[in-house]
């Protein structure tokens, strides 16, 4: 099992933490940003791989900004 740390950029999310075990997502962790969406999005991601992940939130946009916390999800994937 491994455990990626990461703090995100340009988000409300301050911290968040991902275990993987064999590329495949078995829990994450978000501290602050929108609770219940951020749940939510946790919850769909447990059981999928990691490349799957990153191709399904990399890119997002949250209103203005040039990212998301799906997105920074996406960058702590591949940074890790």
């Amino acid at each position: 099992m491994k455990t990626i740390h990461y703090i995100p950029r340009g988000v409300c999310s301050r911290e968040m933490e991902i275990d993987l075990d064999n590329d495949v997502i078995q829990a994450v962790r978000v501290v602050g940003g929108c609770n219940g969406n951020l749940q939510g999005i946790s919850s769909l991601l447990v059981g999928m791989k990691r490349e799957e992940a990153i191709a399904r939130m990399e890119g997002i946009h949250c209103g203005a900004k040039a990212t998301s916390c799906p997105d920074q999800l996406a960058q702590a994937l591949k940074q890790g």
